[in-house]
C-alpha cells in the first residue's frame, strides 16, 4: 500500500499501531523493538532521506484474560525505538479506554503529536514529550529514577504519586513509597532494604499520574529485564 506513493514528497511519518503485536495475534511482542526500527529504515531508504518519524505509544487498555505482559513489552519496545535518530514518541497512557482497544480521544493524540512536530521538526519552543526514563541508581535502601523531558518539573497529577513498584533480589514486587526530587523520583519500601529494580505503570491499564509541568504524561518503563527479551533469529 505504501509503494505507489513513494515517488511523492514526504515531510515526515506518524505511526499509530501495535495492538495486534501486543496481543500475539501476528508475532511475539518481543520482536517489536526490532520491527519498528526496521520499518523506519526501510521507508527512509525507499524515499532516499531520513525524514522525521514519530509514533504513538500504546495507550492504557484492559487486556482482561490475555496472559503475559505483551502490552507493556510493546510499549517498552516503542520507548526503546527512540534510539533511532530523528524520532519521537507520544505517550498515551492516560487517554486510552479500558474497554475499547480503539479509544475515541484522538484530539489529545493529535495535539501531542503536533507538539512534537512543532518543537522537534519546526524548532518552536514547546515541550515535545512527557518525562522519559534516563537511568537509575541505588542509594542505600532507595532507588533513584532520573528523567529527561521534565519540562516545568516533575508533577504528581491530582494528588500523591502513583504507579511505581519496587523489588529486591527476590523479585517480589511491592507498591513503592515515592518522592519527587528535582528531575528524579526516589522510590523505596520499608520491607526492601536492598532494592534492585523499579517499574512505573507496568500494567495494561495502570493507575499512574507522573507528568511534567507542561501537562504531558511519563512513559511506562522498567529498570529490570527479568522476564527476558530475546532477539529473534
Amino acid at each position: 500500500m505504501i509503494a505507489p506513493i513513494i515517488p511523492y514528497a514526504i515531510r515526515g511519518m506518524l505511526w499509530y499501531q501495535g495492538e495486534s503485536n501486543a496481543l500475539k495475534n501476528y508475532c511475539t511482542p518481543e520482536w517489536y523493538q526490532y520491527l519498528l526500527p526496521m520499518l523506519i529504515k526501510d521507508w527512509r531508504t525507499k524515499w532516499g532521506y531520513d525524514f522525521p518519524v514519530a509514533w504513538v505509544q500504546l495507550p492504557n487498555y484492559d487486556t482482561k484474560n490475555i496472559k503475559g505482559d505483551g502490552w507493556m513489552v510493546v510499549q517498552e519496545a516503542m520507548l526503546k525505538s527512540l534510539k533511532v535518530p530523528n524520532t519521537g514518541m507520544v505517550v498515551a497512557i492516560d487517554i486510552g479506554e479500558a474497554g475499547d482497544i480503539h479509544p475515541k480521544n484522538k484530539q489529545d493524540v493529535g495535539r501531542r503529536l503536533s507538539l512534537w512536530a512543532l518543537g522537534a521538526v519546526y524548532g518552536q519552543k514547546v515541550s515535545i514529550s512527557g518525562p522519559l526514563p534516563a537511568g537509575h541508581k541505588v542509594n542505600g535502601s532507595e532507588l533513584v529514577c532520573s528523567f529527561t523531558h521534565a519540562d516545568g518539573g516533575l508533577v504528581a497529577k491530582g494528588g500523591e504519586l502513583k504507579g511505581f513498584m519496587i523489588a529486591g533480589a527476590d523479585k517480589n514486587w511491592m507498591p513503592a513509597n515515592t518522592k519527587i526530587v528535582g528531575t528524579t523520583v526516589v522510590v523505596s519500601h520499608p520491607d526492601i532494604k536492598e532494592p534492585i529494580a523499579a517499574r512505573y505503570a507496568w500494567a495494561d491499564n495502570p493507575d499512574c499520574n507522573l507528568y511534567n509541568g507542561e501537562g504531558l504524561p511519563a512513559s511506562p518503563f522498567r529498570t529490570d529485564t527479568w522476564s527476558g527479551i530475546e532477539k529473534p533469529d
